[in-house]
């Protein structure tokens, strides 16, 4: 069930079969979403952390014209909401962009896993920041790119994020956003978030259809997006 985690983790070092065994144990409850629904609600004070073990989910926030900002994209294998474990309410919400799988950990076997193994903590805590980084790469995207640019380099992204945890199909992936909440990602209009798209299939970049991206010309992708994975820290190292 947390094959996805483990995927993820050991992208970065590798665990014992110890800390293997821990995650299991801690991880068990699982709960199911539809999508549209809250995995978290702003303002919760929640005594879990949710992993997402398949779907796509994503952070959001609410203008209080009700207008909506995505400000992360989650996919299998990340935990959602580790950080609610200390910072206790949650300043944001998490929904689901497509009917999600997600495994708990209450916060009491998480605080046991900080006193008792210190390199499983480490390995959790790089997982916040490489989130961190990820979410620096948003904002340097979103202010400083084109829009064009900006959504290459969001693609770039998930499809090297999903690879890690075997969510990829030769140069395609699945992926069940519709253009609205794409928009809500680039913060765009419904209608100059069509056009951003169109630029990429019109110069060949990728094929978006059927939910399904097919990416046509990596190396161009990568330029157009300026996309350099450092900031994803794929590198396997003692931590």
């Amino acid at each position: 069930m947390i094959d996805s985690l483990l995927l993820n983790l050991e992208q970065h070092d590798l665990l014992t079969d110890q800390e293997r065994d821990i995650l299991r144990r801690i991880l068990g409850r699982e709960r199911r979403f539809l999508a549209g629904e809250d995995l978290v609600v702003e303002g919760s004070r929640p005594g879990y952390s949710s992993l997402l073990v398949d779907g796509f989910a994503a952070r959001y926030k609410l203008t209080a014209e009700g207008t909506r900002q995505i400000t992360a994209i989650h996919v299998a294998g990340d935990f959602v909401d580790l950080h609610a474990f200390l910072l206790k309410t949650m300043d944001h919400g998490v929904i689901a962009l497509s009917p999600c799988h997600v495994s708990l950990s209450d916060h009491f076997d998480l605080k046991q896993v900080t006193e008792q193994h210190p390199h499983l903590t480490r390995m959790l805590w790089l997982d916040t920041l490489i989130h961190g980084s990820i979410h620096r790469a948003w904002i340097v995207a979103m202010g400083r790119r084109s829009k064009v640019s900006h959504l290459a380099h969001i693609l770039c992204e998930l499809y090297v994020r999903l690879g890690v945890v075997r969510r990829t199909n030769g140069w395609a992936f699945h992926f069940p956003l519709s253009q609205g909440e794409m928009a809500d990602v680039l913060g765009l209009s419904l209608v100059h978030m069509n056009r951003v798209i169109q630029t990429l299939r019109r110069e060949r970049l990728i094929s978006w259809s059927n939910h399904t991206i097919t990416i046509l010309d990596w190396d161009r992708l990568q330029e157009v997006a300026e996309f350099d994975p450092t900031y994803l820290s794929l590198s396997v190292e003692p931590r």
